[in-house]
């Protein structure tokens, strides 16, 4: 760990618990010890921008609710690392899934961490094969909690070596390659922009703006970050939010034995409801959340 006394700012470990102990009230994020410097690193620049000399005062303007700033500090701790298809064995099954919706009912999918929009636009792609067509019976809500991850994500323009790695074929029919000032990067097609709807939501919400049901929910390597009191509160909103068959889809590294009232294991990192709890449900029918669409 870097030298205390060679840092720009002070920063104490009573800085840190404090740090701790506001990104998890208010993003469930459980920081390790090891992540002391990483948080130093990336809150300094918060530092500099404000203009606030010590981490003390910062936290004091955080704690005194300043809505702005609260923002940028869940944007600066919250990691963002995703690709599109990343986990690729998700999509045939997401795939087979829509098809087998096909006239059923509108079908609608939920990217729930959607980062820089990725994953979503992977969602969008399967979608468009699955049926054939720009125009599939399919609409995806996309929502994350930092908003500058989501203002990319709506541009859905990429550099261009990112989206090669797709391969020639989905490069042509999904994007437009830039030129002029956008020359070395490509960006998605209106047609697959449509089927997306990006908006900011916090998973740690006592109320979340979806209507239910969904045909499937992709909450992949999110997981994580939560420990397990707070990963149990999220899939036990999941849940009633699903259709009996619908599917939720999570990252390689997580599991959710400690859900099995909820979840059940259908494949690798894919789950399904558990027998227990659609026994609970009134036949027919999904639970009432009284929520909407975002």
């Amino acid at each position: 760990m870097k030298d205390p006394d060679s840092r720009e700012f002070h920063f104490t470990t009573q800085d840190f618990q404090r740090i701790r102990k506001l990104i998890h009230e208010h993003a469930g994020i459980s920081l390790a010890d090891s992540k002391q410097e990483l948080v130093y690193s990336r809150l300094s620049r918060r530092l500099r921008a404000t203009g606030i000399p010590t981490f003390a005062d910062y936290l004091k303007r955080l704690e005194q609710n300043d809505e702005q700033e609260w923002e940028a500090f869940a944007n600066s701790l919250t990691t963002n690392l995703t690709a599109f298809f990343r986990e690729e064995h998700h999509f045939p099954i997401l795939a087979e899934h829509l098809r087998k919706q096909d006239g059923k009912h509108p079908i609608v999918l939920w990217c729930s961490a959607s980062s820089t929009g990725e994953e979503a636009y992977s969602m969008a792609m399967t979608a468009v094969d699955a049926f054939d067509s720009f125009d599939p019976p399919v609409t995806i809500i996309a929502t994350d909690l930092d908003t500058n991850v989501l203002e990319t994500a709506r541009k859905g323009m990429y550099p261009i070596e990112q989206v090669e790695k797709l391969g020639a074929d989905r490069l042509k029919r999904f994007f437009l390659c830039g030129t002029g000032v956008n020359t070395g990067f490509a960006k998605v097609r209106p047609e697959l922009q449509r089927l997306i709807t990006f908006r900011k939501l916090n998973l740690l919400d006592e109320q979340w703006p979806i209507r239910d049901p969904l045909d499937a929910i992709f909450c992949r390597n999110v997981m994580i970050y939560f420990d397990k009191e707070t990963q149990l509160a999220i899939l036990k909103k999941f849940a009633p939010l699903l259709h009996s068959d619908g599917l939720m889809f999570a990252g390689h590294s997580e599991n959710f034995f400690h859900a099995d009232d909820y979840f059940r294991p259908r494949g690798k990192t894919v789950y399904e409801l558990s027998p227990v709890f659609k026994a609970d449900r009134q036949p027919g029918l999904t639970q009432t959340t009284g929520h909407k669409h975002v």
